[in-house]
């Protein structure tokens, strides 16, 4: 990958007005260079499509783009990932653990759970590694382990999931509870009974965000 014509285009194509935006909207912890995803994926499709020769994660790259100081530039980074998941393995779970712990916030997170999901889906000997995250001291491995089988549908480890946020009713941590919530919600979609089950077997340790939003699409009376 050419990081520095990348990064160029992606300058070249800044907006300072909506780069204030967005670095206020994640509360100023993030530089940004102000381009919305659509034409952040504008920018680096031509990148992308050169990439579809490589058999391999350029892996200097994601560690080089993940250290520039825009927010965009993480950005890319799940997106390559992503476009690159079939390619990944297990030995790469420390290199994604690394990335979840440095510049780490909710929209990171939220990307990078979706490659990690996929690759502990076709790597089930993963499990274990994602049961431990769920009692990490770090909120974000955590959050990364409950909602990491979202949109599974019928593919859902209902066993793994109930261990993941059992480990975590407890937590008075919003990013938690919020994540606990959303996992629920996304499967009560799949099998609304379990959902119910669970929130009702549960309800006295869970927190009210998390039956909040896991009930939202029940029908409960």
């Amino acid at each position: 990958m050419d990081e520095i014509a990348l990064l160029n285009d992606l300058k070249n194509n800044s907006d300072s007005e909506r780069a204030v935006q967005m670095k206020a909207y994640m509360r100023d912890r993030f530089d940004f260079l102000g381009l919305p995803a659509a034409k952040r994926r504008l920018v680096m499709r031509p990148y992308f499509k050169a990439e579809t020769e490589t058999d391999q994660v350029d892996w200097a790259f994601v560690k080089s783009f993940w250290a520039q100081p825009f927010r965009e530039c993480q950005y890319i980074v799940c997106d390559y990932l992503s476009f690159k998941q079939d390619l990944l393995v297990p030995d790469d779970m420390s290199k994604l653990k690394q990335l979840a712990l440095e510049k780490s916030w909710w929209d990171t997170i939220d990307s990078l759970d979706k490659v990690i999901g996929k690759l502990a889906l076709d790597y089930p000997e993963l499990n274990d590694v994602l049961l431990d995250w769920s009692t990490d001291d770090t909120i974000w491995l955590r959050r990364i382990a409950i909602d990491h089988q979202r949109l599974r549908k019928q593919a859902m480890d209902t066993q793994l999931l109930e261990k993941i946020i059992q480990n975590n009713l407890s937590s008075q941590e919003f990013f938690i509870n919020k994540a606990i919530g959303w996992i629920l919600r996304d499967y009560s979609k799949t099998d609304p009974e379990w959902v119910a089950q669970f929130i009702d077997t549960h309800q006295k340790e869970m927190h009210p965000l998390s039956i909040r939003e896991g009930s939202k699409y029940l029908n409960r009376k």
